[in-house]
């Protein structure tokens, strides 16, 4: 064998010896990465992260001189107003964190360049995916226990002891924080540039959580928006946060006389299934019409 072909086997060798990071590895450094950037955003953290906790305080302050929600005539039993909004806006914090922000963010990202440069390196859209919802599941995880700890201590609701309550209380969560991050990263197509996303999100985060139980009182609202809302997953998420934080004797207010939490699931999971499909299908590196 000449120097010339035992340099070329050595190249070789050297070439297919390289490990590059795998689709997991990658993921998981883009969580850390997503999550870094997302609390040195000053507009994410605002809109997304403590919103919930503004308009919680706004709520307690606005219309807690009017009495318990749920009061007997005779001025006995209901809850305060804070503890029957924070199931809420839990549900809100997910739907904004995962939705809003991210459908927001990906669409900016597309609008200056940065999918398209990232579509040249390594990095899978699967790991790009992972990245975002951990950065999602991260986030919303610490803003909840946040808002359940000022609920507690701040404003004095009482939260769940019972710890069939909390299992509940988990997987709700887990199922709607997934299902909204992949719906933000489908939403995030729709956009024509990183400008408008704004203009396009907002106005349909906002009616979703007007006509789903998280500004107003759910049975309050008429039937028909009530059918409505049910076919979006923000009804559903509000639900399960009102089964998990709410008193069983609230359930005869919900639309079907009780809070249904196998619907719930089912919905849910339907959801999920959806925003998978939607997001990989309409995600792109770069615009089609670029």
């Amino acid at each position: 064998m000449n120097e010339t072909t035992t340099s070329a086997t050595r190249r070789a060798a050297g070439t297919t010896g390289i490990r590059r990071p795998g689709l997991l590895t990658l993921g998981a450094s883009r969580v850390i990465y997503e999550t870094r950037v997302y609390f040195r955003s000053p507009d994410s953290v605002f809109f997304t992260f403590l919103f919930p906790f503004i308009m919680l305080g706004i709520f307690t302050a606005a219309f807690g001189a009017r009495g318990n929600i749920g009061e007997a005539p005779d001025g006995t039993g209901g809850i305060s107003v804070g503890a029957y909004y924070l199931p809420g806006m839990l549900a809100a914090g997910m739907l904004l964190s995962g939705v809003q922000n991210l459908a927001v963010d990906i669409a900016g990202e597309k609008g200056d360049g940065t999918l398209k440069r990232l579509g040249g390196t390594p990095l899978s859209p699967l790991s790009y995916f992972i990245g975002k919802i951990g950065m999602v599941l991260v986030t919303g995880t610490i803003q909840a226990a946040l808002l359940m700890l000022v609920a507690r201590f701040v404003l004095n609701i009482d939260l769940p002891t019972d710890p069939d309550t909390w299992l509940t209380f988990s997987w709700v969560f887990l199922f709607g924080t997934i299902t909204c991050a992949f719906l933000g990263i489908a939403l995030s197509a729709l956009p024509r540039s990183g400008k408008s996303a704004t203009a396009v999100v907002i106005p349909i985060v906002l009616i979703l959580q007007f006509i789903s139980g998280v500004y107003l009182q759910f049975y309050l609202l008429p039937e028909w928006m009530q059918n409505l809302a049910s076919a979006f997953p923000l009804k559903w998420m509000a639900q399960g946060m009102r089964a998990v934080f709410l008193p069983e004797s609230f359930a005869n207010l919900e639309q079907s006389g009780s809070f249904d939490l196998p619907l719930v699931a089912l919905n849910l999971g339907i959801w999920l299934v959806v925003g998978l499909v939607l997001s990989r299908v309409t995600f792109r590196w770069i615009r089609k019409d670029a």
